[in-house]
């Protein structure tokens, strides 16, 4: 412990990173270790409990030899994750959520975990496990039993492919480390700046801001020091564009931080990565010593006196809230990833306090193509208030899931053309948080202008129940708030608790109305996007598979979702009784 206090130089901002690797030491977070970890870093034993009970991926209890998690996704679903997390129980004897008596395993459930495109997939020690089936699920079991350490694992199990189904700017590209960061040189910061505002460059995580404002206000905000963060922490379901743009252009992802850097004046870069993505980190950190041992990194780059930039990486721990860019600064900082008030924005007061850029790992790269192409030719691709290309991350019922890259203005029906989808009922946009568009919306056009996304693009065909795909995205939305504001914390759990009601055949017309009540009290009070977008998967499907919840419902105006005359049948079995005097009302 002292080592690894030591190598983080006792900075109690690298707490996650100092919790993350002391679990993967101990296998959890040993209670007594706590209190010499908060006298080392001299902040308070509370601080870090509550940083550690924040991500689901940190545990203060041992969870057994082998941490087991099913990606519970709606398409793992659809491909079969339950049943098969189901017989791996079985081969096991275990309940999930439970740690087996001998302490070798637990076997739960985990949120999206990138892997969409060759689901069922799963988590192990936080290694992830694709295409899972009967057989497979079985090998496991048994290599469990056997104790057989990870690294002795088939590597197949471990294969994690890019399925590049349809390339373009970004994925075609072949340009030298190093190009475009000589050329940026000889047109210093500000000409940077002005090349990006004039290539009409948006953010790609789905707010579209402008990239060249948000680094132009950076440039120019006051402070000590200056910071880039690439937001790597693409959590939601239906995305992982970002995992195949880090195994094919992991150089490009950091020729366009140092680029910004230039830009921007900042001396220090982060790329939070998501825990899901933890077998990234190692061939990250190999690009990264070779950027330095290029002198793309480091002090006086390409021999420019002053131009100094170097880039960390920080892993996250399980927790979907820090996609939000001050949520995730927070979680840099060694905090819970609860999103900040804004304003201040983090161009002004960001990592530290201090001016940061917080891009997504889809617009750094664009970044370096239009400084590479010029503002010109790049604003010449797209639409007029969406240039440039667009990755996709394809998933759900169609023959050829996987990453697509098209110019912003593509449709939604061309793409389920090109993905080989059939009897297409509904596409997810952009993710639970985005939109479901039915079959009469097909032709619109992804965009800033029709169809805003950050990537995913989820199929369903006409087998599929809508109201369960929406029933998960809202499980998915109550696990994932963060707690901090009343309105998304108990205003997701009563949209699941209703969802959960209709599905077990209790739901009324007057369950529909107060969720779009509900709805209204989140959009106007919630302290972040995650509360404000809760409602939409519920409210999208109903406009256009209002038949899949009438079919629900019962024909009452009300019935309580609490039903007390059940909750007392063992009272009842205790005392012998199940007369009619015995029963708050009348069986039927």
């Amino acid at each position: 412990m002292d080592q690894l206090i030591l190598r983080h130089a006792s900075d109690a901002s690298r707490l996650l990173q100092i919790l993350r690797e002391m679990q993967e030491h101990f296998g959890h977070i040993p209670p007594h270790s706590i209190s010499r970890l908060a006298a080392k870093l001299s902040i308070p034993r509370a601080r870090i409990e509550s940083t550690a009970s924040f991500y689901s991926f940190l545990h203060l209890k041992p969870h057994g030899e082998y941490r087991v998690l099913f990606s519970d996704n709606i398409t793992d679903r659809m491909s079969g994750s339950q049943s098969l997390m189901e017989l791996m129980c079985q081969q096991l004897w275990l309940q999930p959520g439970k740690v087996s008596e001998d302490g070798l395993v637990s076997i739960g459930t985990t949120s999206c975990t990138g892997m969409c495109d060759q689901g069922p997939a799963m988590l192990v020690n936080n290694r992830a496990v694709t295409r899972l089936n009967h057989q497979r699920v079985q090998e496991i079991v048994q290599l469990i039993r056997n104790r057989t350490p990870l690294n002795d694992w088939p590597e197949d199990f471990f294969r994690v492919e890019d399925n590049i189904r349809r390339g373009g700017l970004l994925l075609d590209n072949a340009l030298p480390p190093g190009t475009v960061l000589r050329a940026a040189l000889e047109l210093g910061g500000q000409r940077i700046v002005e090349t990006v505002k004039a290539s009409g460059l948006r953010g790609r995580g789905g707010a579209g801001f402008p990239t060249g404002l948000k680094w132009e206000a950076c440039r120019n905000a006051q402070g000590t020091d200056h910071y880039v963060v690439c937001n790597a922490d693409e959590g939601e379901p239906g995305t992982f564009k970002d995992r195949v743009l880090f195994s094919r252009q992991a150089d490009m992802v950091f020729e366009g931080m140092t680029l910004c850097a230039l830009a921007t004046g900042a001396k220090k870069g982060f790329l939070y990565l998501r825990g899901e993505y933890r077998y990234l980190l190692e061939p990250l950190q190999t690009v990264l010593q070779r950027r330095r041992e290029n002198n793309l990194l480091g002090a006086n780059i390409l021999g420019k006196s002053g131009f100094d930039f170097d880039i960390d990486i920080h892993l996250g721990a399980g927790a979907y809230i820090c996609g939000e860019e001050s949520a995730l600064i927070e979680s840099l900082e060694g905090k819970r990833g609860v999103p900040r008030n804004r304003p201040p924005f983090p161009v002004t007061h960001g990592y530290l306090q201090q001016p940061t850029v917080v891009d997504n790992v889809e617009t750094f790269c664009l970044a370096v193509m239009a400084v590479h192409m010029g503002a010109e030719k790049f604003s010449a691709i797209g639409t007029a208030k969406s240039t440039g290309s667009k990755l996709i991350s394809v998933s759900g019922d169609c023959q050829r899931p996987g990453i697509y890259e098209y110019p912003f203005g593509v449709s939604v029906r061309e793409i389920l053309k090109d993905c080989g989808a059939v009897n297409t009922a509904a596409v997810q946009v952009s993710g639970p948080s985005g939109a479901c568009v039915g079959e009469s919306e097909f032709d619109r056009k992804l965009g800033f202008e029709d169809l805003p996304t950050a990537g995913a693009f989820m199929v369903f065909d006409e087998s599929r129940d809508m109201f369960e795909v929406a029933r998960n995205y809202v499980h998915f939305f109550a696990h994932e708030s963060c707690g901090f504001c009343t309105p998304c914390r108990v205003g997701t759990s009563i949209l699941k608790q209703t969802m959960d009601k209709i599905a077990a055949g209790h739901g009324t017309r007057h369950d529909l109305a107060e969720i779009e009540n509900l709805d209204h009290v989140l959009q106007s009070s919630s302290h972040c996007g995650l509360g404000r977008t809760a409602c939409n998967p519920v409210l999208h499907t109903l406009k256009h598979f209002r038949p899949a919840y009438e079919s629900k419902l019962k024909s009452l105006d009300f019935e309580p979702a609490f039903d007390l005359d059940g909750s007392l049948a063992r009272a009842r079995q205790m005392t012998g009784r199940d007369d009619a005097g015995a029963h708050l009302k009348e069986n039927e």
